[in-house]
């Protein structure tokens, strides 16, 4: 950091600071008790404001240029000062320089998991951690809450208390959002546009920044929850119970040739409603637990080329109530017998070939 002031005698004639460390937030000019002329240069650099303080009072703001210090430009100062009719002796004051520059990539994240009621899963603890920019937008509540008197404030003094802040923030917004913890792990992007203008008015408030960017790189949940996304995925891909269940019955179909695909459909047919029913199961219990194994596939036995309502319901897994549904479908055909109904081998492999 280098500080150019040009001193004439015991005067401060120009007044000017140069930054290169690219993580000073503010910075009080070194006057070395001497006092500041009349008429006195102060030069004002882009992405810098100056803060005048005199007799513990906030005084004149001044952006960026290049500015003639006279009684017409610091009416606050002359105010403060008492100066009515203008003034011709040097005068003392303290000069503070901010930078208004975006400050980026600041990470924050949770040092213990958040509690919150979500209603898939019920109470979950979230894990989350990102980055976010900011600048400082209001000078004087800048230098009164954070900053005070220090004589070069930098990031690194800040840092944690931005970071504890925008934390509680974060989980104040996420409780009263009530986003589903599904929608937090699969939209990032969102969710920091969407926390941004519920973090902003706090921040602003209190420590007189803008937070420009607030970004979520990651929400991560316990493993039991975890798993539970991952079976309702799965649920998502098997889609309809019974596509799912013909098209693991023709693969076997495919796999094992004709003469053996006449033998194991039963089987088939009953591992795989088994293995639906147990995905839907685990589906109905919000993903708690683990689901049992698969029931084991009954040996492969020859089917009769006509059977009961009764045999195919025992055939599929699948209860006699599904099988009746399906034949006032339409979608297995059979005949009505007396006071009993009979359905043809051949309209079960239809059926299952469908």
């Amino acid at each position: 950091m280098s500080i150019l002031g040009f001193i004439k005698g015991e005067l401060l004639e120009i007044i000017e600071w140069t930054d290169d460390s690219r993580d000073t937030l503010s910075y009080r000019y070194p006057d070395e008790d001497k006092e500041i002329k009349n008429g006195a240069q102060l030069i004002v650099r882009e992405s810098q404001v100056v803060q005048f303080v005199a007799a513990g009072k906030y005084a004149d703001l001044f952006g960026p240029g290049k500015h003639t210090l006279t009684t017409e430009n610091i009416p606050v100062l002359s105010t403060i000062l008492g100066w009515k009719y203008g003034f011709n002796s040097p005068f003392k004051c303290d000069v503070y320089y901010l930078n208004t520059r975006l400050f980026t990539g600041n990470k924050w994240g949770t040092s213990n998991p958040v509690m919150m009621r979500d209603k898939d899963f019920g109470v979950v603890r979230l894990r989350a951690f990102g980055t976010y920019d900011f600048r400082i937008v209001d000078p004087p509540k800048f230098l009164r809450e954070v900053a005070g008197t220090d004589q070069n404030f930098r990031l690194d003094e800040f840092a944690d208390t931005m970071r504890s802040r925008i934390v509680s923030v974060f989980t104040d917004a996420l409780a009263t959002a009530q986003v589903p913890a599904l929608d937090i792990a699969s939209r990032y992007g969102e969710m920091g546009e969407a926390l941004l203008p519920i973090i902003n008015p706090a921040v602003s408030e209190k420590y007189g920044l803008e937070i420009t960017s607030f970004v979520l790189e990651n929400v991560s949940v316990p493993p039991e929850v975890e798993q539970a996304i991952d079976k309702r995925s799965g649920m998502g891909i098997v889609g309809n119970l019974n596509d799912y269940v013909k098209y693991q019955m023709g693969h076997a179909m495919g796999a094992g040739g004709e003469a053996a695909s006449a033998a194991t459909v039963p089987a088939t047919m009953a591992m795989g409603f088994g293995m639906a029913q147990e995905m839907m199961r685990g589906m109905q219990n919000g993903g708690a637990g683990s689901p049992p194994p698969a029931p084991a596939a009954p040996a492969a036995a020859a089917t009769p080329d006509v059977l009961t309502p009764e045999q195919v319901a025992q055939a599929l897994g699948v209860s006699l109530e599904d099988v009746m549904a399906s034949i006032t479908a339409g979608d297995l055909k059979a005949r009505k017998i007396g006071s009993a109904w009979r359905i043809a081998k051949s309209s079960l492999d239809e059926f299952l070939k469908g």
